[in-house]
């Protein structure tokens, strides 16, 4: 069995099936784990939730998924540049969005040794604290108050961990990190504003990943979200989003115990670059 990990699809359903064939991806043998986004800016949206809802693969929530389950529920919150209407006009959209609704926002495989976020982690978050984090928005999401939930998690404050936060505040932070961070400084604190590429932020911050003494340093994390970033391997640290929604490529990183190793299919974009600074939220 071969388990691959796939970057930010966001409703690119064709070139998923192209790059699927590529790999020759075999449902019956292997598994596919999907980094977050599989909805919106692109032209497939429907069709690319419907199918890997399809499958038995791993999927983890990114903002664009979160923004995807506001959207329905609070229909305020829906914009001008949103490819989503289709999927909450569906006739299966209750199905979708509820099992869209009870995916984790981090995935750990301890045999594979691998783990599966969309976004980043703060420096003073190990293992055993993002999982528990992500198991108190995974409870509030799953529970009965989760459109409160989904209305309370935009905002950009509080932009340092601190233990002791409780509250929306203290879930829009975990959200925030698992699902939007790029670049902190050296107190963790989240620069969420910032979406280019290394070398494009002030000089008071790095990539999360960058940072020596982040405590998650001992994980090999894979991490999407990151378009401006494009293909990245270092260390403990694989990049998945390749920028398929603006003409860049959609990856897949086959997980072998020793190295992972990346296939890309070229994609010829479904929106133009954001010029200002990064093409996601």
């Amino acid at each position: 069995m071969a388990v691959y990990a796939i970057g930010d699809v966001q409703g690119c359903f064709d070139e998923l099936q192209a790059l699927l064939a590529l790999i020759d991806f075999d449902p019956r043998l292997d598994q596919l784990w999907f980094a977050g986004d599989l909805v919106n800016r692109g032209p497939k949206s429907l069709e690319t939730l419907r199918f890997v809802r399809s499958l038995d693969a791993v999927t983890v929530l990114g903002n664009h998924d979160l923004h995807l389950l506001a959207s329905a529920f609070i229909p305020g919150r829906r914009k001008r540049k949103d490819t989503l209407q289709n999927i909450i006009d569906a006739a299966d959209a209750n199905e979708m969005l509820d099992w869209l609704r009870h995916r984790p926002l981090l995935h750990h495989d301890a045999t594979a040794s691998y783990t599966l976020i969309h976004a980043g982690l703060p420096p003073q978050w190990d293992l055993q604290t993002a999982k528990a984090c992500a198991a108190e928005v995974e409870q509030a999401l799953q529970g009965n108050d989760y459109v409160e939930f989904l209305a309370a998690m935009y905002g950009n404050q509080p932009d340092v961990w601190d233990s002791a936060m409780t509250g929306w505040e203290r879930l829009r932070f975990i959200t925030n990190c698992f699902t939007r961070l790029r670049y902190c400084d050296s107190d963790g604190r989240l620069a969420l504003e910032e979406k280019g590429p290394p070398g494009s932020q002030p000089k008071y911050l790095k990539p999360w990943f960058e940072w020596p003494e982040r405590k998650s340093r001992d994980l090999r994390i894979l991490f999407g979200h990151w378009s401006t970033l494009g293909a990245y391997d270092a260390p403990g640290i694989h990049a998945l989003d390749t920028g398929c929604l603006w003409g860049g490529q959609l990856t897949a990183i086959r997980l072998c115990s020793d190295e992972a190793e990346r296939v890309e299919y070229p994609c010829p974009g479904a929106r133009k670059p954001d010029l200002k600074g990064g093409s996601t939220g």
